[in-house]
Formats: structure tokens, C-alpha cells, sequence
């Protein structure tokens, strides 16, 4: 009986924890000066991990996220710093199920341990764990956004261009949905600039391209229609793609407030390429930029 089996575990495990406490508290006393705590501490360690991994079995994850804890808050005593990154490491992906902000709260003890030691690459994918709670678990875009540079700035710093890019295409569509419009193009024209010069991204170049100008155009339509010019000189094979047909048209539709001209445009660029649900929202708001002007017109 599988129930059965996992409440068993539960009570090995608070007897577990019951014994790493009482080792963990007769060693404070005298075994410091006769070294004997250390052995003690290793022994509490264990047993902690241990009962963790129990609690994990029978689903418990708050109190197999606070076994995890309890071990790494040990290991650090002892200065074994990456056993405690490690166990904290558990501690939050056990709390993940349960209880985001103090998975946030055991992912930011890891990051510190890992940039004290200056290894900055495995920080930074720790970052992008702690943005992306923020993004679907505590809905909080800004929190996001500052996880994912500060990903970005470790990628950078570690020549992982790719990887910096990836975050840095994360905050690029948030912050074009907050309508920090100005952040976002500077890091799509960043990222288009780098995709045209390598052989293997130069494809992908144009849609950078494209959602920097939607972000020019949100903002105003002067400057979107210079910015794709300096696009195509930049990148001439931008020119012959549909994105580019397409914010032509739209320019021109805007100009002469034609609202269903806007519309045709983009069903037709819809019908043979899929907008993303971010290049809709985009289109929408400079579509009811016209309608709102033409509106004011009458």
C-alpha cells in the first residue's frame, strides 16, 4: 500500500530530524575544542539530507525543503561551501512546488555561494530559475525582467554571447509589453546586429529587426519609418522580407489613416506566417493609435 509506505517515511524522517538536532546541538558545546563537532556536524548533515529525500518521497515538499535547509545552513558553518550550495539547491526546488518566495529565498543563498567563488555561468542559470518563478508563479514582470539582466550581464561577462541573448530577448518582450519601448528596441537592434554578422543566425536577424520597428512605431511613426531605412542599409536582405513589405504598408496605411488598409496587411502577412501572440499585441496598440486619431478627426 503505497500510502502506507510514504507516512512511514514521514515518521523516519522527523526521527531522523529529531536525531541531526540533538547532534547538532551536543556538539556546540565542548567538541569545538576538542574538534569532535566537526564529525558531528558531518554525521547532523547527512541525517538532514537524508530525511529530505524521505519527505521528498512522501510528497512533503515544505518539510523536505526545510531538511534540505537545514543541512546547507550546517555545511556553511563547516565552510563547505558547494555541499551547501548544493543542499540549498534541493531545498529550492522542493519549495518550488510549495512555496515560491522561499524558493527564491534558498536559489539566492546558491547564487551567492557561486559568485563568491567566481563562477559566474552557473549563477547566472540560477538567475533565470528565480525570473522565471517571478514570471509564472509570483506574476511580478519586474522582478523578471532585473533576473534575467543580471543572467545576461554573467553570460556577457563570461563571453556567452548566445545565452546573454536569450535573456536579453526575455526582457526585451517584457519590457516592450510595459512600454519601455526604449530599452526594448536597443536590445532588438543590438541582437540583430550581432545575428546579421554570423552565418548561422543571419535568418533570424530580420525578426529583430521587425519588433524593433513595431516598438519605433508604438513610440512614433517618423521614427519608424527612419529606422527601417537604416535597417535595409544596415542589412540589405532585410529589404526583401515580408516583415519588412509588411511595416511598409503599415506605415503607409497609418499615414493615410486607413484603418482597414492597416487590417488587410496584416491578415495577409498572418495568413502565410503565424504572428506571435507579442507582434499581435504590438499591432494592436498602433492600430488603435489610428483609431483613436481618426476618431478625434470627426
Amino acid at each position: 500500500n503505497y500510502n502506507m509506505d510514504n507516512s512511514g517515511k514521514e515518521k523516519e524522517a522527523l526521527a531522523l530530524i529529531a536525531e541531526a538536532d540533538k547532534k547538532r546541538k551536543c556538539s556546540r558545546g565542548f567538541g569545538i575544542l576538542f574538534g569532535g563537532s566537526s564529525r558531528k556536524y558531518e554525521e547532523a548533515c547527512d541525517m538532514y539530507v537524508r530525511a529530505g529525500n524521505m519527505f521528498k518521497m512522501a510528497k512533503n515538499w515544505s518539510a523536505a525543503g526545510s531538511a534540505f535547509s537545514q543541512a546547507a545552513q550546517l555545511h556553511l558553518q563547516m565552510d563547505n561551501k558547494l555541499d551547501g550550495a548544493i543542499n540549498f539547491l534541493d531545498a529550492g526546488n522542493a519549495f518550488k512546488k510549495v512555496d515560491p518566495q522561499e524558493a527564491i529565498n534558498c536559489l539566492t543563498q546558491v547564487i551567492e555561494i557561486y559568485t563568491d567563488m567566481g563562477r559566474f555561468t552557473i549563477a547566472a542559470k540560477h538567475h533565470i530559475s528565480i525570473a522565471e518563478i517571478y514570471e509564472s508563479e509570483l506574476l511580478d514582470v519586474n522582478k523578471a525582467i532585473s533576473h534575467y539582466e543580471q543572467a545576461a550581464d554573467y553570460y556577457k561577462g563570461e563571453e556567452s554571447t548566445s545565452a546573454a541573448n536569450k535573456c536579453l530577448l526575455k526582457v526585451a518582450t517584457y519590457a516592450a509589453q510595459l512600454e519601455q519601448y526604449q530599452k526594448a528596441i536597443d536590445i532588438y537592434e543590438q541582437i540583430g546586429t550581432y545575428a546579421m554578422d554570423s552565418v548561422l543566425l543571419k535568418y533570424g536577424a530580420k525578426d529583430h529587426f521587425f519588433k524593433a520597428a513595431l516598438c519605433h512605431f508604438c513610440v512614433d511613426m517618423l521614427n519608424a519609418r527612419l529606422s527601417v531605412q537604416r535597417y535595409e542599409e544596415m542589412f540589405p536582405a532585410f529589404s526583401d522580407a515580408r516583415e519588412c513589405k509588411l511595416v511598409k504598408k503599415l506605415l503607409d496605411a497609418y499615414e493615410e489613416q486607413d484603418v482597414d488598409g492597416f487590417t488587410n496587411a496584416v491578415k495577409d502577412f498572418d495568413t502565410i506566417s503565424r504572428l506571435d501572440q507579442w507582434n499581435t499585441t504590438m499591432l494592436l496598440r498602433i492600430k488603435k493609435q489610428i483609431q483613436d486619431e481618426e476618431s478625434d478627426l470627426r
